[in-house]
This record gives structure tokens, C-alpha cells and sequence, in this order.
């Protein structure tokens, strides 16, 4: 009931506000998200659709209790009647796009008008966007030599990866999923021993983990053939193909222990390349010492800089979102 009460006069109060301001005023209207770091994120989804006549305030749901979460989003302002056209809702995914409404929060972020998600897993799914990745190494290291393919590592990644997420997909469906959790995928999606100079290896490594993990769920699961069939074809038509797999998969992991840990080895490789650039140039020794004294200063931090990459802003997921918030504002 406390909610629901919250809910309308949160609601209420904003159309109320936004009634009462001047005419020539710009429309205002507040979206809620989970974390901090979200805000930044869906402030690049609605800076486009701002104009003279509105605007977007991106904020955290309570700044009484610093409450954050999606939960926390969803159980606040969903509970009662809808959020209102002055106040959105805008959260990640997580697996709830694609377990289509099998669970009461599913069906909450899938329903309502006014909430919008991610499509991927997560933003940091989208800050993981590999034909991006090499522009975050330049803006890392300022060193644009291409040494490694991230469109192609990511596509066989995923590929590897895809028959086993299918699993993990039915499984969250059907309500088997302490028998496979996601932490259980995770540990499974984790490359170790990465190399540079040989990454089939570490794909080959992801495919042997793989292997074995479906042959276990097979034996747990022997009915399972026609399920797993029809959530394949399903995933598939919500967008997910066997070379984007890691664009659903839980973000936080795809960002803390797969793309961190192979930038920091590129970059590493990347900044080593100009500091000999520098050393073996010919000048005089005070020369070279301030050039490597000026490019060491203008070195970024790997996951900083990961944080603020906006080169998904090119993918199909993100236009996705885009077009919600268009179908919303009816235009």
C-alpha cells in the first residue's frame, strides 16, 4: 500500500509540476535508474530526444535512503499503478528480456510504457562492444596500431559460448536454474591464460569447458532436445546470434574478468610499442627523456576509460532502445 501511495503521488506530482511551470518552460521528465554508473549511460540513450520543448533529469529512486538496484527501481515505482508519462523507468536487461515474462519482474520490465531496458545483459555489456574496444585501447595507450582483432575474438568467443547459453536461457525459464546458475556460466565463460599472440587458445579452452558442461546437462536433462530446440530459435529471433553471445551474458563478469583482463595485455603490448618508438629514436637523451616523461602523463586508466566508451552507440541494441523511447514520446 506504501508503495502504491508513493507511486501515485510520484507520479502525480511530477505531471503537477510540469503543469503548473510556465508555458515557454522546457517539459521535464525524471528517469530513474539502478546505480551511478547508469546514469551516464542513459543519459547518451535521451540526450538525443531533448529539445525546446523537454527534457530528461536521469537520477537514482530515493535520495532519502540511497536505495539503488533494480530492484529497488522496479519495487518503488511498479507496485502500483504505472509510472507516469513525466516519469520512466530505464534499467538493464539482465535476463529478463529474454526469459519473456516467465517471472513477475519479467513481465513488469516487459509490459509497463514507461520502463525501458538494455536489451544486453547490462551497460557494461554495451561498454564491452567489441568493434569498439580497439578505440578504447587508442584513447588507453594513443597508440592506434591495430595488433589485435576484437570484432573476430569476440564473434568465435561467442560462438563457443552460445550452445551453453542456450542452456542457461531454458533452464532460468523452465525454473531449473539452481541446478545451473549463472554463476555456474560465468565460471565456464572465464578465457584464462590469455594470449596475445595466441587467443585460439584460450577459445579453444572456453569450447573444452563447454563440451563438458552440455554433456552433464544432458545426462541431468535426457527429455531436454525439443525445450532447447524451441528456446534457440526463440533467442534468436529476440536478437541474440551465436557471434553475440557475450553482449547477454551478466556484464559485470564480461567487463571484470574477460575484457578487462585482455585490454590491460593489448594495452600493456600497445604502450610498450611507443615507449620504444621513443627510446630507439634518434635524439638527444634530455629529448627523449621528456617525450617519455610527456607520453607517460597523458596514459589513461584501462577501466576508467572502458567506463566511458560510447562506441555502442552503433549497435543494433542500442537503436533498439532508441526506438522505445520514440514509440513513448510518439515520435
Amino acid at each position: 500500500m506504501a508503495n502504491r501511495l508513493k507511486d501515485n503521488i510520484n507520479s502525480r506530482y511530477f505531471e503537477a509540476a510540469n503543469a503548473l511551470t510556465s508555458k515557454k518552460a522546457r517539459h521535464r521528465i525524471v528517469a530513474y535508474v539502478e546505480s551511478y554508473d547508469d546514469i551516464y549511460f542513459w543519459r547518451t540513450v535521451l540526450s538525443e530526444f531533448e529539445n525546446d520543448k523537454r527534457y530528461f533529469e536521469v537520477m537514482l529512486p530515493s535520495k532519502v535512503n540511497l536505495t539503488r538496484g533494480k530492484k529497488s527501481v522496479l519495487m518503488n515505482f511498479l507496485e502500483g499503478e504505472p509510472l507516469g508519462k513525466d516519469m520512466i523507468a530505464c534499467v538493464d536487461a539482465d535476463y529478463d528480456y529474454l526469459i519473456q515474462g516467465r517471472t513477475h519482474q519479467s513481465r513488469s520490465v516487459l509490459d509497463s510504457p514507461y520502463v525501458f531496458h538494455t536489451y544486453v545483459y547490462a551497460i557494461e555489456n554495451f561498454q564491452c562492444y567489441a568493434p569498439s574496444l580497439h578505440n578504447v585501447c587508442v584513447s588507453v595507450t594513443l597508440n592506434d596500431h591495430r595488433i589485435f582483432d576484437f570484432r573476430e575474438y569476440f564473434a568465435q568467443f561467442s560462438e563457443a559460448l552460445f550452445p551453453l547459453f542456450v542452456w542457461s536461457i531454458m533452464v532460468y525459464r523452465n525454473g531449473n536454474y539452481p541446478k545451473f546458475s549463472i554463476s555456474d556460466f560465468n565460471r565456464i565463460a572465464d578465457p584464462g591464460g590469455f594470449n596475445v599472440m595466441n587467443p585460439s587458445a584460450s577459445i579453444s579452452n572456453v569450447k573444452r569447458k563447454v563440451h563438458t558442461k552440455i554433456n552433464e546437462l544432458q545426462r541431468q536433462f535426457p527429455d531436454a532436445k525439443d525445450e532447447y530446440l524451441a528456446t534457440k530459435d526463440d533467442i534468436r529471433a529476440l536478437g541474440v546470434t551465436p557471434q553475440t553471445t557475450y553482449l547477454y551474458m551478466q556484464g559485470h563478469h564480461l567487463f571484470d574478468t574477460v575484457v578487462s583482463p585482455i585490454l590491460t595485455k593489448v594495452c600493456n603490448l600497445l604502450r610498450q610499442e611507443r615507449q620504444n618508438e621513443i627510446f630507439y629514436a634518434t635524439a638527444h637523451k634530455t629529448q627523449k627523456r621528456n617525450e617519455m616523461s610527456c607520453y607517460e602523463n597523458s596514459l589513461q586508466d584501462i577501466k576508467v576509460m572502458l567506463k566511458k566508451n560510447t562506441g555502442y552507440i552503433s549497435s543494433e541494441q542500442f537503436r533498439r532502445i532508441q526506438d522505445d523511447i520514440r514509440v513513448y514520446l510518439g515520435t
